[in-house]
């Protein structure tokens, strides 16, 4: 990693993969009793912030010194998502994965998947595990209006839309599941750390 002082208070660590990220933000979590008074650890696609920190520049050179491990399989809450996989975009990326869209159901369900980060709307998780041979391109032109509730892929990454939004993933599926209600604690379904399984409804 690579530690980068950020203002008077804040250290930005750098990582090469979104999988460095989940397990540097599961180490952070689990010394964060090391961290001096850290206020806010912020994970993102590459990165993790650390706000409130009393000395940015020591604090990273001790951290650069860490060994990181991948968090284990079974570190972090469960969440089960029941899925339709009836998306418009599931006949082309069974294509591209040279598969029938029959297996595409079995091959999201074995994937242990898992929050890296949060962005791009309230509850909007990117969740990692997807294996490199099943990578995909994001769609040449968006769409202006994805349904809420739908499971998408592009690049490494795998996601549930939490509202109708504009959107240029591959969709799969859909599901019921409530992915962001500010009336509930917590109102993100996920958050960085949760481990996601999706599960074909009537499977």
């Amino acid at each position: 990693m690579r530690p980068l002082v950020v203002g008077t208070e804040a250290l930005l660590l750098e990582t090469d993969s979104a999988e460095e990220v989940a397990a540097l933000h599961a180490e952070l979590l689990r010394r964060r009793g090391e961290l001096g008074g850290v206020r806010d650890i912020v994970p993102a696609a590459r990165t993790v912030l650390l706000d409130g920190v009393a000395d940015p520049a020591a604090l990273g050179a001790r951290i650069a010194r860490w060994e990181v491990p991948a968090p284990a399989a079974s570190e972090g809450p469960l969440v089960r998502v029941a899925v339709r996989y009836d998306g418009p975009d599931l006949a082309e990326v069974a294509a591209l994965w040279g598969v029938g869209a029959q297996e595409v159901p079995a091959i999201v369900g074995g994937i242990a998947f898992r929050v890296a980060f949060c962005g791009f709307a309230p509850g909007f998780g990117y969740l990692t595990g997807l294996p490199a041979r099943f990578h995909l391109p994001r769609r040449a032109t968006p769409r202006t209006s994805v349904p809420a509730g739908s499971l998408a892929l592009a690049g490494e990454y795998a996601g549930v839309y939490p509202r109708s939004s504009p959107g240029g993933w591959q969709l799969i599926g859909t599901t019921d599941a409530v992915v962001w209600d500010p009336a509930r604690e917590p109102a993100a379904l996920f958050a960085p750390g949760v481990r996601v399984r999706f599960e074909e409804v009537g499977a």
